[in-house]
């Protein structure tokens, strides 16, 4: 990575920037334990997961189609025999969580301010929910920050390429900073652009990956590692 080629640094949101799939754990400990009567919370959590990936291509990321794949699940558990409480719960459940406070990661706004000062243009490239993301952003306080919000339907390689040729570009001008090698920086890195990983202590199933064969990206401990890597 040079870092005189550097002028756009993008940052995903979720568990990057702030707290986000610790909530969905919780989120899914509280419908496994609607059905404790009917089988044990590691296999409701599987048929939950299950669903989910055979919706993600008609409702995307978020927590909206999380709480619709929640209800999908309990009327599979259940044999259709779910009662209207147990709806009501569920969507209190997904309710809850899109009313969770944004909690900001330990040295992100340093970073922010560091790397802006020193020139660099910031945005944010992430997934998810197009009101929920934007309602955390602008909780978080950090908007002040960024060049450029893209909230994006997916994270593919084709999806970057969209997104550098809407900024006007390069690739190899291009640095992706995020918690998932899957949807941050192995996809960056294909279109020849450059990664920092930043891994989270809690990761979604469907973003985990090996990173056997991946080369060229950096990993740092925390946001904080970044600053060296990109000012002298």
């Amino acid at each position: 990575m040079k870092k005189h080629k550097i002028s756009i640094v993008g940052f995903d949101a979720d568990d990057t920037l702030w707290v986000n799939e610790p909530f969905f754990r919780e989120s899914e400990f509280q419908f496994a334990d609607l059905f404790s009567g009917y089988m044990g919370r590691d296999l409701v959590i599987r048929e939950l997961f299950q669903i989910e990936m055979k919706n993600l291509e008609l409702y995307g990321y978020g927590i909206k189609s999380f709480m619709l794949s929640m209800i999908e699940t309990a009327y599979k558990i259940t044999g259709d025999a779910i009662t209207k409480e147990t709806i009501a719960k569920i969507i209190e459940i997904g309710r809850e969580q899109l009313q969770k406070p944004v909690q900001l990661l330990d040295g992100v706004e340093e970073v922010l301010h560091k790397l802006s000062s020193h020139g660099y243009k910031l945005i944010v490239a992430t997934k998810g929910d197009l009101l929920d993301q934007e309602r955390k952003l602008r909780k978080s306080g950090l908007e002040k920050y960024f060049h450029h919000i893209e909230i994006m339907s997916d994270k593919k390689e084709s999806d970057y390429q969209k997104l550098l040729s809407k900024l006007d570009i390069k690739a190899s001008e291009f640095i992706m900073i995020g918690n998932s090698l899957k949807s941050d920086v192995i996809p960056v890195l294909n279109i020849g652009g450059a990664g920092i990983h930043v891994p989270f202590h809690t990761t979604w199933q469907h973003e985990e990956i090996s990173s056997d064969g991946v080369n060229e990206y950096i990993e740092v401990e925390s946001i904080t590692g970044v600053i060296p890597m990109l000012i002298c």
